[in-house]
């Protein structure tokens, strides 16, 4: 990809340096480096090309869904999945308990009532596939049918899927965000995050709030990220079949009793991701049975797969969801695995072996 890399002049570098300054001498272009940086920029023409809009990068993912949701007025309605990423959640609800906003959480598969709670809404928020539930809403359906219910702003969380499986955009949203710490990054080192507007107007309005609110990224989080993405291609291909394979694997495991994932048949979702999706990516939840205990148990006897929270990265990673306050409503034994791109016999004899070991 040629985005983000500036003129193919003789002599200059084919990456752009990273620009660590605060300010610049008057009379440029660059005034202040809370408003712009050059490093920035080279990341926002490579996202705002992936995914077809205009991007703005901000400090963390929960900075850029904030800098979104700040867009609507005191009192405003907001229409989001009930197992959304626990970071949209606990920021919606807690402007909700303040009295910012009223939010309305919805089953995000079932398309007639998530519109039928549109009525009077300034937001629709789609999650697809959701975190962690791996469940699939017909993004193009929902845009459609919100934007004829007259709500302005309909926004989409990409995170999982990134811009190379699925395009919001092109379904009919108006802004995608991301989770630049994730898959777009890909190697555990950054926190950032991104939102994409479908125009040049709705984009300003966004790096307005950016600045106001000083959610700026570092030029250093900027560059590492603008590397990463120049192997997502590479690292989502290797992890995704990671993926599946696992996945069908877990499938057929007796300690395991139900798998989530859109690339197998029997998914709810399957079809419809198939629609939508160019591929099923490096996400995998499973429950285990004998509850909660027995899903730690796997989570602490695992040694290739790491034990920790995130997803994304190189490594694979794996979680049992519940034990967080904030999704205490989840399954007990709901383990969340963030695919990487070992040698899948490897992570299939770490994983397996852990399974069979609690038998």
């Amino acid at each position: 990809m040629s985005a983000g890399r500036g003129p193919k002049e003789p002599g200059r570098a084919l990456g752009p340096a990273v620009e660590l300054t605060s300010t610049y001498h008057a009379g440029g272009r660059f005034i202040y480096a809370r408003d712009e940086n050059p490093t920035w920029e080279a990341l926002e023409e490579v996202l705002g090309a992936l995914e077809g809009g205009k991007a703005v990068t901000f400090a963390s993912g929960l900075a850029a869904i904030a800098a979104v949701i700040e867009q609507l007025p005191v009192g405003a309605i907001v229409v989001a999945p009930e197992d959304a990423y626990s970071g949209t959640r606990r920021l919606l609800s807690d402007l909700a308990s303040r009295g910012r906003l009223v939010v309305r959480f919805v089953d995000p598969t079932d398309t007639a009532r998530t519109l039928g709670a549109c009525q009077g809404a300034g937001l629709l928020w789609i999650e697809s596939p959701t975190n962690p539930l791996l469940r699939i809403a017909d993004i193009a359906g929902l845009a459609a049918g919100a934007h004829d219910a007259g709500v302005p702003l309909v926004v989409a969380d990409n995170t999982f899927a990134t811009p190379l499986l699925q395009r919001p955009l092109e379904l009919g949203v108006d802004v995608v965000v991301h989770s630049v710490t994730k898959l777009l990054s890909g190697h555990s080192d950054v926190i950032l995050g991104a939102a994409i507007g479908r125009d040049e107007g709705l984009a300003q309005a966004l790096a307005q709030r950016r600045s106001l609110h000083g959610a700026v990224p570092g030029p250093l989080e900027a560059w590492l990220a603008l590397r990463g993405v120049r192997t997502l291609g590479v690292r989502l291909e290797r992890a995704q079949a990671n993926a599946a394979e696992l996945a069908l694997r877990l499938a057929a495991h007796p300690a395991v009793e139900r798998v989530r994932y859109p690339g197998l048949p029997e998914h709810p979702g399957h079809e419809l991701a198939v629609k939508q999706m160019r591929g099923f990516g490096a996400m995998v939840a499973f429950e285990v049975r004998g509850g909660s205990e027995m899903a730690e148990a796997v989570c602490n006897r695992v040694r290739v797969c790491v034990h920790a929270t995130s997803l994304g990265g190189v490594e694979t990673l794996i979680e049992r969801r519940g034990k967080w306050a904030s999704e205490d409503y989840l399954p007990a034994s709901l383990v969340r695995l963030s695919v990487g791109i070992e040698d899948v016999e490897d992570l299939w004899a770490d994983l397996g072996g852990a399974l069979t070991a609690l038998g």
